[in-house]
């Protein structure tokens, strides 16, 4: 396997070719310019960097790749440095230096089948305000969506949620560029429906966490632009209920259904506490809440107003609907769905706790969250689970909070290993993966190799080791 021993500190020689190539705009060393992109999002991971390189384009990427390889620098690409695994974060050797791919932020027209081509330093919600001038729409969304990029979204694969209609950041990606470790450049931007060429070297790059190669550019695909739209709120008594009421919308509002999201109702006090400009948008209390999205991209389907207020009459009456409210206006929705967007900001702000991940069989998931959470809670007194999420495609992040009053890193530092290993225990029991949408970065490296089949690290290295001997790539990060 390749090994990251082969990487050293850069020399000066080093240095001074990344800024002989790139020059001031490009090349940076300054400690406290740097330092900020030093910490992963979630601030557990803080590393080293000789410089920070920022190309302005794929010819650039590919000759300070070249320097790297002869001089075995390690290179730590970055798009908004907003992940949630420390998958962009320098380790502390001060072997690295980070790869900024920000300054490649070109949007290319929307052509006429709907693709634009865009440089992996495009921010997502840039991409979105372009879609939509051009009367299109980027049908992937996050709640990092101001500062997520291109290039991050395609190395980790990312979900979102509009999973339930459109797919992850893959099925999104109709033609793909990216720099090899050895500093070549492929280049599969042409958007192909059909490329029988042996191994397809674009969903290798996607979710590979730019320890193969740097993603430099994509061919994304657009969606038409919704005619209309609603958002639901809905209480719900238990995980049971809410995924009968998928079931239902599934089969009654079919394609018009693009989100189905759960949360309890302790994630949206931890909202309402901590972000400004939220308000609970049921009058009553319930244990659970879904936020459903129902869109109308086509004039020939039914208004979305009106056959949301069909399903909620059905699912209130049929007793899978406790209470329910839906949005009368852009602004209400958009509200509804800070909500959901803000679980993570305002979970920060109330005090340490271990974020999952994961996924388990849809159909599972509702049993997942009502065994496990009382089970966890019990086998480590004190913590309190909140389980949110993707309930339409079985992605669920299932936070356990420390206990009132602990200091984080103590706690990190005693609790991690022992209650995220239960939790990925109960995961593969379930069959289900370890990351759903975040990726394996530093933080589930060493969970990666316990959960995995020998089958699936054999070719995770195999892959490794063939393209990026030296170890180059985004070192400590996904294979260990």
């Amino acid at each position: 396997m390749a090994r990251d021993a082969d990487t050293q500190i850069p020399s000066a020689q080093a240095l001074d070719e990344f800024h002989a190539l790139l020059g001031a705009k490009g090349y940076c060393d300054d400690a406290q310019q740097i330092a900020p992109w030093l910490t992963d999002w979630r601030g557990r991971y803080t590393g080293k960097a000789a410089a920070m390189l920022s190309p302005a384009n794929t010819d650039e990427v590919a000759a300070l790749v070249k320097i790297a390889a002869m001089h075995r620098v390690a290179l730590v690409p970055q798009g908004g440095n907003s992940g949630m695994v420390a998958g962009a974060t320098p380790d502390t050797s001060g072997n690295a230096v980070i790869l900024s791919l920000r300054r490649m932020n070109q949007i290319g027209p929307i052509a006429s089948d709907g693709s634009v081509t865009c440089g992996a330093g495009v921010i997502l919600q840039n991409l979105h305000e372009a879609a939509a001038k051009a009367g299109r729409r980027f049908p992937l969304t996050l709640g990092g969506k101001g500062s997520a990029t291109v290039g991050g979204l395609i190395s980790t694969n990312a979900g979102g949620t509009q999973v339930l209609r459109h797919g992850t950041m893959r099925a999104l990606v109709s033609g793909l560029q990216a720099v090899l470790p050895d500093g070549s450049i492929y280049d599969g931007l042409t958007p192909l429906k059909k490329d029988n060429r042996g191994y397809d070297l674009k969903h290798l790059m996607i979710g590979a966490e730019g320890t193969i190669g740097i993603v430099t550019a994509a061919v994304l695909q657009t969606v038409p632009a919704l005619v209309d739209r609603c958002v639901i709120w809905a209480g719900v008594a238990t995980p049971q209920a809410a995924h009968m009421l998928l079931l239902q919308l599934q089969m009654k509002a079919k394609e018009a259904l693009e989100g189905f999201e759960i949360l309890p109702h302790r994630a949206l006090d931890v909202v309402l506490t901590h972000i400004s400009g939220t308000r609970n948008p049921l009058a009553g209390t319930h244990a659970w809440h879904v936020l459903v999205e129902i869109v109308q991209d086509d004039m020939s389907r039914q208004c979305p107003q009106n056959l949301a207020a069909d399903l909620m009459g059905l699912a209130i009456e049929s007793g899978l609907v406790e209470d329910a409210v839906i949005s009368a206006s852009e602004a209400q929705a958009e509200a509804f769905w800070k909500i959901r967007d803000s679980i993570a900001e305002a979970e920060r702000a109330e005090g340490p706790a271990l974020q999952h991940d994961i996924s388990v069989p849809v159909a599972d998931m509702a049993r997942f969250i009502s065994q496990e959470t009382p089970e966890i809670e019990t086998l480590f007194p004190g913590t309190k689970i909140v389980a949110f999420g993707h309930l339409g495609d079985g992605n669920i992040h299932f936070h356990v909070k420390a206990p009132k009053g602990s200091d984080a890193a103590v706690w990190y530092a005693a609790e991690t290993s022992r209650i995220s290993g239960h939790v990925y225990d109960r995961v593969t029991a379930y069959h289900g993966s370890i990351s759903a949408e975040h990726g394996i970065g530093q933080l589930k490296i060493l969970e990666l190799a316990r959960q995995s089949g020998p089958a699936r690290m054999m070719a995770l290295r195999a892959i490794k080791s063939a393209l990026d001997p030296h170890g180059i790539m985004n070192p400590g990060k996904l294979i260990s």
